[in-house]
């Protein structure tokens, strides 16, 4: 940051007062929201609004924060120019509440234009409503972000210690709800903890059948987490059943973000919905996810709706990052809790063609993980790049300050915890489809432990000598990528060069490159 640059006012007092300003409507209802946009909605065969935007993913390369960028006056322009715009036009205001644990609970304040209402009711369903008592001023927020899609240059500026956030010229919903999880994570770090680009999950079975701690009514839980970029799986194995039956189940806490903390507890974000993408969208493979998507509660975002209101989730007519805000008490596998009480296992998703479908990590190697963040650019992120090999640390876009202390943070926790690490394949193994299902029973058998290991010579990994349900053999890195001594060895290679661009990264996380 430029010592010479000018600071931006403080929003809670530059910004129009919620309650007071004339020219605010203030936390309307989700019926109003959808009345304002009436205008924009095609209404589905479920009865639920759709809708298509201008800008169909994020901004990651107009994206600039505080803390890692040398702001000048132009980028605290940015923010200006969007206080203005809202103290000078007609704006809808919310507020939510993003977290339910004590440390790590934030009073959220959306601004959009009133013509854009639809972004505040998609991002209004994922949070869970705060408001003032009546005639009460509105407390000042935590985090504030003033979404304004009317300007021909994209920008979103991050002030992380005010906690603001500018979004210029895109009306994409996933700017907005990124702009308070970033800040999530922020200060998650902040207080000793890490925020985790993760879903959450707690599964519980007979009293035997698994390793891990008794609840005291003949039952054991294991928490697990899942880490890995949009589009790559990391909703459908969070939200997935896992083929259990009562009283054994698995249960979704997160889907996107949440935050490790030094005690083991996972802190939760989103209290009421999950921002999910829609493409492809299967009823065997998916079917919690598909029953909750079909709900009239639903909000669509840039998927394919016949004028008729018929949905077609195949159809990449508007985009392949069709999205849909859907609500956690129509997803069957959602729990009514958002913090985790402890994690047990840690889950890198992966779509690397020469990985094998699961392999168990040692704390330094679950480390080199976090950094490498090895997948395939989804569309998502930047849909021209879509399906090219991909680093992200911590397939996590959204990390704010230095990302080799993340590598440390992330091994010191998982070390002191005594949490079991795993990266695991959702793609392909040399051309051989990784299936859904194929994971499931993965999944399923680790948790109760079921799962017996050996050295693979051709990778240099602990992988799975047999699992119950899974022919394990059909998944022989050896038998399946061709030339896979070359291209293994090419792979080590660019995976040092990556983890030594990382200045604060702990040598012996350097060294554990598998």
């Amino acid at each position: 940051m430029s010592d010479s640059a000018p600071r931006v006012r403080t929003p809670t007092t530059a910004l129009p007062d919620p309650v007071e300003a004339d020219g605010v409507v203030y936390d309307p209802s989700l019926e109003r929201l959808r009345e304002f946009s009436e205008n924009l909605e095609t209404t589905t065969e479920f009865g639920s609004p759709s809708y298509v935007s201008d800008h169909r993913s994020r901004n990651a390369d107009r994206t600039r924060n505080e803390v890692d960028d040398d702001f000048d006056a132009s980028d605290y322009a940015h923010v200006e120019d969007a206080i203005e715009y809202a103290r000078d036009h007609e704006m809808v205001c919310l507020d939510r509440r993003m977290g339910r644990h004590p440390d790590h609970s934030y009073r959220c304040r959306l601004y959009v234009p009133k013509p854009h209402a639809r972004i505040a009711l998609a991002w209004a369903k994922l949070f869970e409503p705060v408001t003032a008592e009546d005639g009460q001023r509105a407390p000042d927020p935590d985090f504030v972000t003033i979404q304004v899609p009317e300007r021909d240059e994209v920008a979103v500026r991050v002030l992380p210690d005010d906690g603001v956030t500018a979004v210029l010229g895109s009306d994409y919903t996933g700017e907005a709800k990124k702009s308070f999880l970033r800040l999530f994570m922020y200060h998650a770090k902040r207080g000793g903890g890490l925020g985790l680009h993760a879903g959450s999950k707690r599964v519980r079975l007979r009293r035997g059948e698994a390793g891990a701690d008794d609840d005291g009514d003949g039952i054991d839980e294991v928490g697990q987490l899942f880490l890995g970029l949009s589009a790559t799986g990391k909703s459908t194995l969070t939200a997935h059943g896992l083929r259990l039956d009562e009283p054994e189940e698995a249960t979704m806490l997160q889907d996107d973000v949440c935050a490790l903390l030094p005690d083991g507890t996972v802190a939760g974000s989103e209290g009421n919905g999950l921002y999910v993408k829609t493409i492809g969208l299967d009823a065997d493979e998916q079917p919690a996810m598909y029953d909750a998507v079909m709900h009239e509660s639903t909000v669509l975002e840039n998927v394919d709706v016949a004028d008729d209101g018929t949905v077609d989730f195949d159809s990449d007519r508007h985009t392949s990052n069709g999205r849909a805000v859907i609500q956690r008490e129509h997803l069957s596998s959602a729990g009514e809790d958002v913090d985790l009480e402890s994690v047990d296992q840690v889950f890198f998703i992966t779509r690397n063609p020469t990985m094998p479908p699961v392999a168990k990590l040692s704390p330094e190697e679950a480390a080199a993980a976090f950094m490498l963040g090895e997948s395939v650019q989804t569309s998502a992120g930047d849909p021209s790049k879509a399906g090219e090999a991909i680093r992200v640390v911590g397939t996590n876009p959204f990390i704010v300050g230095s990302k080799g202390e993340e590598g440390n943070r992330f091994r010191d926790l998982v070390t002191d915890l005594d949490v079991d690490c795993f990266v695991l394949n959702t793609g392909d193994l040399g051309g051989t489809d990784i299936r859904v299902e194929d994971s499931v029973t993965l999944l399923r058998e680790l948790v109760r432990g079921t799962v017996e290991w050996t050295d693979d010579e051709a990778t240099g990994l602990t992988v799975p000598a047999s699992v119950p349900g899974m022919d394990v053999d059909a998944f022989s890195v050896a038998d399946n990528v061709d030339d896979h001594e070359r291209k293994l060895a090419e792979l080590r290679t660019e995976r040092r060069v990556h983890l030594n661009t990382f200045e604060d990264l702990d040598e012996e996380i350097r060294d554990a490159v598998y």
